[in-house]
């Protein structure tokens, strides 16, 4: 931010602004450089990728059974290039795999309920204080369990289940969960109804690629 009062500075010094306040000024020149600087943040990827490789990650989170063939007539490149790149953004781990997503109502799995855990650290007995992330780690082994997710504020664990009935999730609670050692208390979240639930992760093309 430094460099953002000298810039300031400079221009009163210059008289290229006419604003009666330098904080007045300060407020003027951020507005216009901040968003600037998160655009470009937002379009940079921890790796190298072009506006080819953007539109092919797009496609297959559409439908990843496209075959090679199709993809290249959809981004108008040749297969070999489209083949070369999907090899490579594997190789480098963008693309972790290929899935099927299944209907979890049709497979009686319909229930989706959000549960908020708290984790004691120290427990009678035990000398040492207990891992959060390997108490984690242990919540994930069950299989009614989608995702579980360490998080701040009041709470140290958020834990996503699917289940065929509101019994099924209170039995999961209170038969397995809160058995877990470390598991304080519990709060549960049932879902009513979804209006979106997507594997699809947002993309943003490079600037100038």
């Amino acid at each position: 931010m430094g460099h953002v009062v000298q810039h300031v500075y400079n221009k009163i010094k210059k008289g290229e602004e006419a604003v009666s306040t330098f904080s007045e000024l300060l407020r003027r020149h951020c507005l216009r450089t901040i968003p600037r600087i998160i655009c470009q943040c937002c379009n940079n990827f921890n790796v190298k990728l072009d506006s080819k490789d953007v539109e092919i990650l797009r496609i297959l989170q559409k439908n990843c059974r496209l075959s090679a063939k199709e993809i290249a007539e959809k981004i108008k490149s040749p297969i070999s290039t489209v083949y070369a790149k999907i090899r490579r953004m594997e190789k480098l781990k963008v693309i972790l795999g290929y899935r099927a997503i299944l209907n979890a109502k049709e497979l009686g799995r319909g229930t989706t309920a959000f549960i908020l855990a708290s984790v004691a650290y120290r427990v009678p007995g035990s000398k040492e204080p207990l891992s959060q992330v390997e108490i984690a780690e242990k919540i994930a082994l069950f299989p009614e369990v989608q995702e579980v997710h360490i998080i701040s504020g009041n709470w140290d664990l958020l834990i996503k289940v699917k289940a065929k009935d509101v019994d099924e999730v209170g039995e999961f609670v209170v038969d397995k969960l809160r058995k877990v050692e470390g598991i304080e208390k519990t709060l549960t979240c049932m879902v009513f109804k979804t209006a979106k639930e997507t594997t699809e992760i947002p993309i943003f093309r490079e600037r100038g690629a």
